[in-house]
């Protein structure tokens, strides 16, 4: 809102300083700025909230470090981190940009999904919170509007090839390149030189004039990506900071790809794919960014609140999207690295125990707990130093995954 009010002073009045809201490095500094004030300010007011309604978690006794005393934290704190992504893309975003938009839908859609959920848990006492088939339902949903707006929209286009030479425009300077940008369902695959995959030219595999039903494919994939990376986001939320602070690293990696991807001169220096208009995620991700370190503020160990569902479900989500977005969902196995060994322990665990008792009239267990965060706890580590550790390895994933636009 304030980026078209300013944009009007601009023009109409010429007003100085006004034109600093057409760069959206101005804007993504000041979206982190108010996000991480917002996040620390009034987080503290939202968890007193969250007290004086008795929004506490209930915690079963795992045997866990610790686990008893973390009865009657307030949880649902998953309301901060939405609310501090959203204020400021409300106020500072192209709230009619087509990544925005699809990013905002994200956010509520999946925010609702996990707030039901806590609310089940907390106010119905029902520990299983909301039912399984619900929860798929939701982000099949979800998957089924992300894939079509990418595939159909026609403002979701990309530019391949870059030619050296570029011209700028007379009113605002911005470089804009010679040829028209094209529909396409083009990925990155990393650590080849020719590094895209194109789904429509996938399909055909199966047969000739395939192409026009790429949609097929596309969809699916985005609905997988979406139910995988949300659910591992979740499993990851078990211990005081954990979820909070690998994602920040995920979120900030991909802000990294966004910026790049939205920029002609870096996109044609890296010779990675050019995608119009994407930049003005940027703004997003850092108003998100900022949530989530707002967030850790109160929710390191000890925790004076939990995320809950209604963090866990949304942070996955935006991040599946982001990646789909800067179409780097081929890198989500190495970039959040965590979240796929976290929802692999689970698989595994449970895999093998119903394996061993029915093989053997006994299940048995790979690990001591799962997921992975709860196996170190019962190996006697502490949960601020697991975290810790959890965090170098995010730090060093994310490096690597930077590192792939030139590793070739």
């Amino acid at each position: 809102m304030l980026y078209y009010l300013f944009d009007y002073l601009d023009k109409q009045f010429d007003v100085i300083g006004a034109g600093l809201f057409q760069y959206i490095s101005f804007r993504s500094a000041l979206a982190f700025i108010l996000s991480l004030l917002f996040s620390t300010i009034y987080g503290k007011r939202i968890i007193n909230y969250l007290q004086f309604k008795q929004v506490g978690e209930s915690v079963r006794d795992l045997g866990l470090q610790g686990q008893v005393e973390k009865a009657g934290t307030p949880t649902m704190g998953g309301v901060i981190i939405i609310l501090a992504t959203l204020i400021p893309v409300l106020l500072l975003a192209e709230l009619d940009n087509v990544y925005i938009v699809i990013l905002l839908v994200t956010t509520v859609w999946m925010g609702i999904i996990g707030f039901v959920d806590d609310y089940i848990k907390v106010f119905k006492k029902d520990k299983e919170g909301l039912k399984g088939r619900f929860k798929i339902a939701g982000q099949i949903s979800l998957g089924i509007f992300v894939g079509a707006m990418f595939y159909f929209h026609p403002s979701v286009t990309m530019k391949e090839k870059l030619p050296i030479k570029y011209q700028y425009v007379a009113e605002d300077g911005v470089p804009v390149l010679f040829g028209e940008a094209k529909k396409s369902t083009k990925t990155t695959i990393p650590f080849f030189k020719n590094n895209q995959l194109e789904y429509a030219e996938a399909l055909e595999i199966f047969g000739k004039g395939l192409k026009d039903y790429a949609w097929l494919l596309f969809i699916p994939i985005v609905i997988f990506i979406i139910t995988a990376v949300s659910n591992g986001a979740n499993l990851t939320d078990g211990i005081d900071g954990l979820a909070a602070g690998s994602s920040a690293i995920i979120v900030l990696t991909l802000g990294i790809f966004a910026w790049v991807s939205g920029n002609i001169i870096f996109a044609n220096y890296l010779d990675v794919m050019y995608i119009p208009n994407s930049g003005e995620m940027t703004i997003f991700i850092a108003a998100f960014v900022g949530a989530l370190v707002g967030f850790l503020w109160y929710n390191t160990y000890p925790a004076q609140v939990f995320m809950g569902d209604t963090g866990s479900l949304t942070i996955g989500g935006i991040i599946a999207v982001l990646a789909i977005a800067v179409r780097k969902e081929l890198l989500i196995p190495i970039l959040a690295g965590i979240f796929l060994v976290e929802n692999l322990s689970v698989i595994l665990q449970v895999g093998y125990f119903k394996y061993t008792k029915k093989k053997f009239g006994e299940g048995k267990r790979i690990f001591k707990m799962s997921p992975l965060h709860h196996h170190y706890q019962k190996s006697g580590y502490h949960e601020s130093k697991i975290v810790t550790r959890f965090w170098i390895v995010g730090i060093m994933l994310a490096v690597f995954t930077i590192v792939t636009l030139k590793l070739r």
